[in-house]
């Protein structure tokens, strides 16, 4: 037998073990039945909502699919590198080829394949978290301005059906379709905040929201100026509150305790003092938050923001 024949029959030993060992990793990393709590949270803080572990979901699946892609790239290079790097001995230069359509088509399929699927998971995931409920628990606006923010709890605090008779003026730039979400006789309590205030429990800057907990809350969010993003850390979930067009979200907390939040929109010069908290306390505890605003003067609404503009009504269903 030549040498050249004995070097190749000697490499095909190690190269078949290359890529078994390549293609059972690959098995590991992508066919084991894990839930999003068996992995790492990969930077992400711990889910204090029923629809956050959807969002952590997603998140350690793209990074799981990542991770794939990467081993089977870094493999490939490795393999090419060490078993297809030039012979010390030989001089000629190899075999040229110029087309390998096969080839080809895999480089061109492949990651419209990993394209697709990434967009249908992530799709499917922000359709489920965007749905919102005709009558959730609870209803609250809250309104981004510069630089802080401001809470309207859209709640029926006296308990009285018949007040008030009438959409009080200062929520009126919210379409009707979202406000058929409040409960009725819902004269509303509110918290203004500002930059200087802190929550006195952890001495956090910003305003604090108060939510009960194992309750669905439905968000409305306004801004009465710029474009701001409403971001509480913990719930995994963020959305921009834009000047002439309202958006909404709802989200059930799960977890006691006080959370950071803040804006995540450059909205300024102060931007960075667009912080505030979130409290998550036991239904009871949350109803005598309310009577205690009630019980300060803060009752009715703060300003919502800017009146709904042409467009953003085009874009509304004719329901609305």
């Amino acid at each position: 037998m030549s040498p050249n024949g004995s070097d190749r029959s000697s490499r095909r030993p190690v190269r078949r073990k290359l890529l078994q060992a390549l293609a059972a990793g690959l098995v590991l990393a992508t066919a084991t039945g894990c839930t999003s709590k068996d992995f790492p949270r990969l930077g992400m803080p711990t889910p204090v909502t029923e629809e956050a572990p959807r969002i952590l979901s997603l998140w350690q699946g793209s990074w799981a699919a990542a991770l794939a892609t990467g081993v089977l790239v870094w493999g490939l290079i490795i393999w090419a590198v060490i078993f297809h790097r030039r012979s010390r001995t030989k001089i000629e230069v190899p075999a040229q080829t110029r087309y390998n359509m096969p080839i080809e088509a895999l480089y061109t399929v492949v990651p419209i394949i990993i394209v697709s699927v990434l967009f249908y998971f992530t799709a499917r995931d922000e359709n489920a978290l965007l749905k919102t409920s005709k009558k959730p628990d609870h209803v609250v606006n809250v309104v981004g301005y510069q630089w802080s923010w401001g809470f309207n709890y859209m709640e029926n605090v006296d308990g009285k059906t018949a007040t008030p008779k009438a959409t009080a003026k200062e929520i009126s730039s919210i379409p009707k379709r979202m406000l058929s979400a409040v409960p009725k006789g819902a004269e509303g309590v509110y918290e203004a905040g500002t930059p200087g205030e802190r929550n006195p429990q952890t001495g956090n800057p910003g305003p604090t929201l108060w939510l009960p907990k194992g309750e669905s809350v439905q968000f409305i969010l306004t801004s009465r100026d710029v474009i701001h993003s409403f971001w509480v850390v913990p719930f995994l979930m963020k959305m921009d509150v834009i000047p002439g067009h309202t958006n909404r979200f709802e989200v059930t907390p799960n977890r006691e305790g006080t959370f950071k939040g803040k804006c995540a929109e450059l909205c300024g010069v102060d931007h960075s003092r667009m912080l505030f908290n979130v409290k998550v306390v036991s239904p009871e505890r949350y109803q005598q938050h309310l009577k205690e605003l009630a019980k300060k003067g803060q009752t009715g609404y703060i300003p919502a923001g800017i009146e709904q503009t042409d467009a953003a009504k085009n874009a509304e269903t004719k329901t609305s």
